[in-house]
């Protein structure tokens, strides 16, 4: 048995929804679904955060309307009659759900707030789906994904109590599947000990079926994308980039560290303990090959896998009174960093300095400044790059840093990282 887990862009218009049937009636054996939210819907649930928690519950609600009205035109589009009738009336619920939690919506809890909306998004698109399986006669089961997976109280990052989550997850779905049924439930959303819905950050979705994949000891995930695979790099980036077939669990997590939007490592995790393979597929033309993911690859085979971040600072703290940075001081600043919660992208230090590649967000810039600046002198560079290249070779490195002021460079035996700007 397998997870199959389709993101929002898979069901983006009732035709690409449609489309998605014939790839889950080539599985001879019962299938956990895992669906996201329709595209883009996120962002509008967010839009629908930002205005309730900022005292425009009057626009807030307005817009919710619309989101509903526009989850019963795709359905009406997607079902037959008699099936957009049960459409409705099972989104009924739910909608009042969403309505509730936008009047409830509240600035001071913003997190809090956040998850209580968002989460509708991918119950409104698998009670859908589940109406477009029954109507085909494909047996299923819809399970609300928050009944069976418990979190702590981490609003927007919430961290699974694997044990129990487990136990629901093996007594609801396992019981379900040895049936002989289907089940279709939701990515990206859990609840708490108090029954209050929560999100599991980013790539919450292939989070979700990986993590069912480990709990059931499935034979494999399927992540059915709109891309022929994993790239080497961003195409939206660089030009050219090139298919890569198959690719460890080491290297994968590598690139998600160094900040590749790829399978986040927390995804790959649960898959990887259990040696469980990932597959990462094209739902516009299921007979490509795609990417697997598993524990033995042939790296020979690898093209240099590029990362490029943008919007850096390049912090260098240096101590005022001359010291060297040796353990004590290097102790202090990763707590300072660690109290700010400031992600280092890459670091290194020299006799009194101490030089730190970041994220550019300005809210955390100017705090973590300040607390650096009681002890330590520190001066940046803004709007530098961060580039990662694994398994490089001279002439890709000098293509990609042609014309670019190199203010760090790092080279391991696979790995290069160069700032610049």
């Amino acid at each position: 048995m397998r997870v199959f887990k389709f993101g929002g862009a898979s069901i983006a218009t009732p035709e690409r929804a449609a489309a998605l049937l014939p790839v889950i009636a080539t599985a001879t054996e019962p299938l956990v679904l895992v669906i996201s939210a329709m595209g883009k819907m996120t962002n509008a649930l967010e839009n629908i955060v930002n205005n309730a928690c900022g005292g425009n519950k009057d626009a807030a609600l307005d817009l919710t309307r619309k989101l509903e009205e526009q989850h019963l035109e795709y359905a009406k589009a997607l079902l037959s009659p008699e099936y957009y009738t049960k459409a409705q009336d099972a989104l009924r619920k739910y909608f009042t759900e969403l309505e509730e939690a936008v009047n409830a919506a509240d600035g001071t809890r913003y997190d809090f707030s956040y998850d209580q909306i968002v989460c509708m998004g991918e119950i409104f698109s698998t009670l859908i789906y589940s109406m477009l399986l029954a109507q085909h006669n494909m047996p299923h089961e819809w399970v609300d994904a928050r009944t069976i997976i418990r979190t702590d109280d981490t609003y927007r990052d919430a961290v699974v109590d694997w044990n129990y989550s487990k136990q629901q997850v093996q007594a609801v779905i396992g019981r379900k599947l040895k049936q002989g049924k289907s089940i279709l439930t939701q990515g990206f959303i859990g609840a708490t000990t108090q029954g209050k819905s929560v999100t599991l950050g980013r790539e919450g979705s292939d989070y979700t079926a990986a993590i069912l994949a480990a709990m059931l000891q499935l034979e494999s995930v399927t992540i059915w994308k709109d891309v022929e695979g994993l790239q080497n790099a961003d195409p939206k980036l660089f030009p050219n980039t090139a298919k890569i077939e198959e690719i460890t669990y080491n290297e994968v997590i590598e690139m998600a560290f160094y900040g590749a939007q790829i399978i986040h490592a927390k995804t790959i995790k649960p898959l990887q303990n259990n040696n469980i393979p990932l597959y990462v597929k094209c739902f516009l033309n299921p007979a490509l090959k795609g990417t697997v993911i598993k524990n033995e690859a042939n790296d020979a085979h690898y093209p240099p896998l590029i990362v490029l971040k943008d919007n850096q600072v390049l912090l260098q703290v240096t101590t005022r009174d001359f010291s060297f940075i040796t353990e004590d001081n290097l102790s202090r600043l990763y707590a300072i960093f660690h109290d700010q919660k400031v992600k280092i992208n890459l670091i290194q230090n020299a006799a009194i300095s101490f030089v730190a590649c970041i994220d550019n967000r300005a809210d955390k810039i100017k705090v973590l400044t300040e607390a650096l600046s009681k002890d330590y002198k520190v001066l940046q560079n803004e709007n530098v790059q961060l580039l990662t290249v694994r398994h490089f070779t001279p002439q890709v490195v000098a293509e990609l840093t042609e014309n670019k002021q190199i203010l760090l460079r790092q080279e391991t035996r696979k790995t290069l990282q160069v700032v610049m700007k």
